[in-house]
């Protein structure tokens, strides 16, 4: 295994990076002394401090180090990086494409709201599910827990496919899904402590294992790319026979049993 994909390694990587702001900021300090000193002096210096500034905050991070990292395909998976996850009785004819982000807050609300449905309806054969991850919250927010809870999610389907679900199930549950500015799923501990719900997945020092070593965080990196080559734009989505599946209000995702039903039966009879 990579040395990048382990704990260890992300650790090392988030203490290099604080040992270089607190470098960066003695410089700055010295800087604004200089500044004092000699007005013109100090404008340079100010001016090579902003270079400065500008390096380090483009200095990979741990995530960035992963990118290069060796891919780990979790079982279960097939096609280019093992990024298409399709789970379901062969007997079923259709696809229903899910598109959803870890720290999603209306991805929780969908799966607490929708979530045994939808699952019913997979059991009885109605359709496969096919999952699509994304991590853009961890941009547009900044952090790192939806690619974290990602790759945890990459261990679970490891495990097996109803290990997977479950787990997705309690991770958006209202007991442990955070607010959508908490980044709470950066945390291993946090993760493997939800994963203790889970019967399959509960002790799994395996799964653990994964987890802490960051062993599918390249995976997630790859499945988060399928996802923004998707075309789409938010989440919760969902998708049947490439057609968007809406709510009452023809534009968001069903967010009600009654709304989910209509649309899905609809779309099974297209």
């Amino acid at each position: 295994m990579s040395k990048r994909n382990t704990q260890a390694a992300k650790t090392a990587a988030r203490e290099r990076l604080r040992i270089e702001r607190e470098k960066q900021a003695k410089r700055a300090k010295a800087k604004r002394q200089i500044i004092v000193a000699a007005s013109a002096i100090g404008v340079l210096a100010a001016a090579g401090g902003i270079g400065y500034a500008v390096v380090q905050a483009n200095q990979p991070g741990y995530w960035d180090e992963a990118k290069t990292a060796k891919l780990v395909k979790p079982a279960n998976t097939s096609g280019k990086n093992g990024t298409t996850v399709v789970l379901g009785k062969e007997s079923a004819k259709k696809t229903l494409v899910m598109y959803e982000d870890p720290r999603c807050p209306v991805c929780a609300t969908f799966e607490q709201t929708v979530g045994a449905t939808v699952k019913k309806d997979y059991d009885d054969g109605k359709f496969k599910i096919q999952y699509v991850g994304a991590t853009f919250l961890d941009r547009s927010l900044t952090g790192e827990g939806s690619k974290n809870a990602l790759s945890a999610l990459g261990a679970a389907l490891n495990v097996s496919p109803e290990a997977f679900l479950e787990y997705k199930t309690a991770l958006y549950s209202a007991k442990y899904h955070p607010e959508e500015s908490d980044d709470k799923f950066k945390d291993d501990s946090y993760l493997i402590k939800v994963a203790d719900t889970v019967k399959e997945l509960k002790g799994n020092t395996e799964f653990q294992n994964a987890v802490k070593d960051g062993t599918y965080d390249r995976w997630a990196l790859e499945m988060s790319k399928t996802f923004d080559s998707s075309g789409v734009t938010g989440t919760p989505t969902l998708k049947m026979d490439d057609k968007t599946l809406t709510g009452s209000d023809g534009q968001n995702a069903p967010m009600t049993v009654a709304d989910f039903n209509t649309a899905i039966e609809a779309a099974l009879k297209a």
